[in-house]
């Protein structure tokens, strides 16, 4: 039986959470100086060229480059920060990737996470932060069949292994 569902884990990316008052003028300024990119609404993430802004929590943000560019962004972000108090970190080596693309991509995040992912409810552009059975999570629509999904570090042979077992042939339904 052929594959519907592929599961990679994906190569280094670079990783910024920020923490601050996401009303606040600069808070916002920092973080789409740093990315080129407007705030994004709650639940939501804008992704361009390599980089991404994901609205994390009312306090917090992740932000995505590609890793050469981790250093010039930090630099970047504290420096047009000033005096404000706003907790900015790395978090590229705690956290890891996977990509889960293909025709049921929903079907195979949906037995593992307690989210609506129809296509009515979830689309591009939207990102969620949630479990995965037993971990925390988060994943983003890239495309109609490509999901990413990010989770600590500590917990991605785990999260590989729910993920291929959940796309294995023959036990991906047809909910969507």
């Amino acid at each position: 039986m052929s594959e519907i569902v592929h599961v990679e884990k994906l190569g280094r990316r670079g990783m910024i959470s920020m923490k601050g008052d996401l009303a606040e003028k600069l808070v916002a300024a920092v973080a789409e100086a740093a990315t080129g990119m407007a705030l994004p609404g709650p639940r939501e993430i804008m992704l361009e060229d390599g980089r991404g802004l994901a609205w994390m929590a009312p306090d917090e943000l992740l932000l995505l480059f590609p890793e050469e560019e981790v250093e010039q962004a930090l630099t970047k972000m504290e420096s047009s920060a000033g005096d404000q108090h706003i907790l900015i970190a790395e978090v590229s080596d705690a956290r890891t990737i996977f990509a889960v693309e293909g025709a049921r991509a929903r079907e195979v995040l949906a037995k593992l996470a307690p989210v609506d992912l129809s296509p009515e409810a979830f689309g591009q552009r939207q990102i969620r932060r949630t479990r995965l059975a037993q971990v925390a999570a988060a994943f983003w629509l890239v495309s109609e069949t490509r999901f990413e999904v990010v989770c600590f570090r500590s917990v991605e042979d785990y999260v590989e292994g729910l993920l291929r077992l959940s796309a294995a042939p023959g036990t991906v339904p047809e909910f969507f």
